[in-house]
């Protein structure tokens, strides 16, 4: 066995563990005993009563969900783990004589994702700290927009200056557009005439490739220098053209280099055929169709994934990876090693919770511990040979010296690869079942992740110091929506089919790493409860009707001690993982919001599609807002705007609590109870918390007058459906 100061990473568990087992035992405590008194005080069933008791019971049901749920999401905080990889010792053992590395980056519309954006990741990309001749970069257009190509075309040029500037001044991010942001400027003369020199160059070609899109047309005088613009003469569209390959550099070619005359990157457009009467399997046909072309261009055993707004931030990231495919102990387990998703456009207070640092600091560890995380679908390095299907077997050993590596006769090579991106070539075949990522789901990367785990291999997540990737999070209500009901809608078809983890990784995988994958699959049916707690409480407290047990009562302490426990302890995870504490309110609002909109449409359109009332969807979240809705997004002003469904549900629970909170302590004052003795002190407790949780809806509704604020229209309509809730006999 290799010692332990020779392995190329160590693993080490978080300290405190102790202490949150105390606090995990005294949450259960305080369950069991809400649960026991919910069970036993159920109001009597006569008369007047039944409508109470079948609200009563309703709340059980909700807490037996909420303390179901709360089980689950131990399996992520019991025994995390830290992945530390040491890239000296991977030098000093393998120096430059490293693997070769796909790199597959995925488009589909250039007008919500801008292909400047998308650019300034390809060079990114093509700047790691890595043998240029053992990289590939690979971009697949879905949207087969010629404004891309262009857009690649342009990047294959530009990237002659760009790398070896990156590389003489170890430039970090290696993307472009986030490099020449920094007010950080060179200090030597010499290196601020290149910076300047090399910054004009980026700013001529992006607003060459942004003119382009603006006109929707490539300039005549351009199409005629590469012959890869002719695949354009024959009228494609984005639901209807031929397959599309092009190798815009060949690394293997020796002509193929860069300014200083060294080698670059091999650099390959791809736009898989489409046709209307083709199901294209949406991002995880275009995954599985750059399996394939790739696997005749350069074949390499490592693929690495990465979406089109998540440039590189960390020159290290391939070798830090390597340490753990490389490792001699532990190596041949790992079929993937996930990098976290992090952001560079989130506001100081999250104002829309989309920092995900709870996640990558608690969540993405605690399941490391298990057999590690699910594929994120972004920020991953697969083993090519795990991807493609095959289970783990201790007697398996990878080729690492594998790949192409003699040039190619591009034409030739660009036609094997367009007979691999067809609409046929997957007919009856095991693609999309065995091989690749697996289609009939919204999220192919979290069941893809899931299958890899079944047949035997595990995952590694590595979170560096330095973020390995940065993205762009979403900047308004509209783009979070509908982000995290795609997400949730396609999880919760997972767990709804035969790929359940409980059934389908039973035996396979240990239960709490079942657990940890049912966390996400269920965030869908998580809006019912939440829905109902935050109604139902609140009109008992207007009608008169009690829910909770009185404040001189023991049974009141263990309501308050899951209350208090969990919320503190929440507040401890937030600002450990770097949230602020107004972030941490922020994140509570939109976990809130979250539930009763995304997580409900979610639920709802899974229920259609089994009933055979719709089809699968899937839309590109917009990587880009107006100039009116950044800026109140800097200023962390919520935006609506718009008349959406989603917003009247928002309006109208804000406003139902309002009522009642203000409609409660009305009658108590008027008929001169005591409302704390009277046994409301917890509704009334929710039902101001909800109010002041939701006060940014009502200053929306009521109080802005800005193009963000809530339309009238919308409500209008939330006092309306009010108006119905207290007029309609509940109990």
């Amino acid at each position: 066995m290799v010692a332990e100061t020779e392995r190329l990473f160590a693993t080490e568990e978080l300290g405190g563990r102790a202490v949150y087992r105390v606090h995990a035992a005294t949450v259960l405590a305080g369950i069991c005993l809400v649960l026991y008194y919910r069970a036993t005080h159920v109001p009597g069933s006569a008369g007047s009563c039944r409508a109470a008791t079948a609200a009563w019971v309703g709340m059980l049901a909700a807490e037996l969900w909420f303390a179901f749920y709360w089980l689950l999401t131990q399996s992520v905080r019991w025994c995390p783990v830290r992945r530390r990889a040491f890239t000296d010792r991977l030098a000093a053992r393998y120096g430059e004589r490293l693997p070769c590395v796909d790199i597959f980056v995925c488009t589909a519309d250039p007008q919500s994702e801008p292909p400047s954006l998308v650019m300034a990741t390809i060079l990114s990309l093509m700047a790691y700290n890595y043998p240029p001749e053992n990289l590939n970069v690979y971009l697949s257009d879905d949207g087969c927009s010629i404004l891309t190509f262009y857009a690649l075309w342009e990047t294959a040029t530009f990237a002659k200056q760009w790398l070896p500037f990156c590389r003489r001044y170890n430039i970090e991010p290696s993307s472009p557009a986030a490099y020449f942001t920094l007010p950080d400027r060179p200090n030597d003369p010499q290196a601020l005439e290149e910076w300047s020199f090399v910054k004009g160059l980026y700013q001529e070609m992006t607003e060459r490739i942004d003119s382009a899109v603006r006109s929707g047309e490539v300039p005549e005088q351009i199409r005629v220098n590469h012959k890869g613009f002719s695949e354009w003469n024959m009228g494609c569209t984005s639901k209807d053209h031929q397959p599309i390959v092009q190798i815009l550099i060949d690394g293997k070619d020796r002509g193929a280099i860069d300014s200083e005359g060294n080698v670059l990157p091999t650099l390959v457009y791809m736009a898989r055929e489409k046709r209307p009467q083709y199901h294209h399997n949406f991002k995880a046909g275009a995954m599985n169709a750059l399996i394939r072309v790739s696997s005749v261009i350069s074949n390499s055993p490592i693929i690495m994934n990465v979406d089109c707004d998540m440039y590189s931030n960390n020159n290290n990231s391939i070798r830090e990876a390597l340490c753990f495919f490389l490792d001699e102990e532990m190596g041949d387990k790992i079929a993937f090693v996930q990098y976290p998703q992090n952001y560079n456009n989130m506001t100081k207070n999250n104002i829309y919770g989309n920092s995900f640092n709870v996640l990558n600091q608690v969540e993405l560890r605690g399941t490391d511990s298990w057999g590690g995380p699910m594929y994120l679908g972004t920020g991953c390095f697969h083993r090519r040979e795990a991807l493609c299907g095959r289970s783990f077997n201790k007697d398996y050993k990878e080729d690492w010296n594998r790949g192409i590596k003699t040039q190619h006769h591009i034409d030739q090579t660009e036609g094997k690869a367009k007979s691999l991106a067809t609409c046929t070539y997957e007919h009856n075949t095991q693609w999309g079942l065995e091989i690749g990522l697996k289609y009939g789901c919204a999220v192919e990367d979290n069941i893809t992740g899931l299958a890899i785990h079944c047949r035997g291999w595990e995952s590694v997540y590595n979170n560096p110091p330095r973020p390995a990737f940065i993205g762009v999070g979403p900047t308004t209500m509209a783009q979070t929506i509908l982000q995290h009901k795609r997400w949730s809608e396609g999880m919760f078809s997972i767990f709804l089919s035969k790929c359940c983890p409980f059934f389908f990784a039973h035996g396979k995988t240990r239960l709490p790493h079942q657990m940890a994958y049912c966390i996400y699959g269920l965030w869908a049916p998580n809006s019912l409860p939440m829905l109902y707690y935050v109604v139902i409480p609140s009109l008992g407290l207007l009608k008169g009707t009690l829910f909770f047990p009185e404040i001189m009562s023991p049974w009141v302490i263990p309501f308050i001690c899951v209350l208090v426990v969990k919320n503190i302890y929440s507040l401890y995870e937030a600002l450990f993982s770097g949230d602020t504490l107004k972030g941490w309110w922020n994140g509570q609002r939109m976990w809130m919001i979250r539930r009763i909109t995304s997580y409900l449409y979610g639920f709802i359109d899974n229920i259609r599609m089994l009933l055979g009332l719709s089809k699968m969807g899937f839309v590109v979240s917009p990587k880009v807002s107006g100039e009116d809705e950044s800026k109140r997004y800097e200023q962390e002003i919520m935006e609506f705007g718009t008349s959406s469904p989603e917003y009247v549900i928002i309006a109208t629970v804000a406003l139902l609590n309002l009522v009642c909170l203000v409609g409660g302590l009305g009658q108590f004052l008027v008929s001169g109870q005591n409302m704390l003795l009277n046994g409301f002190s917890l509704q009334i407790f929710l039902c101001g918390l909800l109010v002041i949780i939701n006060i940014p809806i009502y200053e929306a509704m009521f109080l802005r007058k800005d193009r963000g604020r809530i339309p009238f229209s919308v409500t209008l309509t939330s006092v309306g459906f009010v108006m119905l809730a207290l007029v309609v006999p509940i109990f």
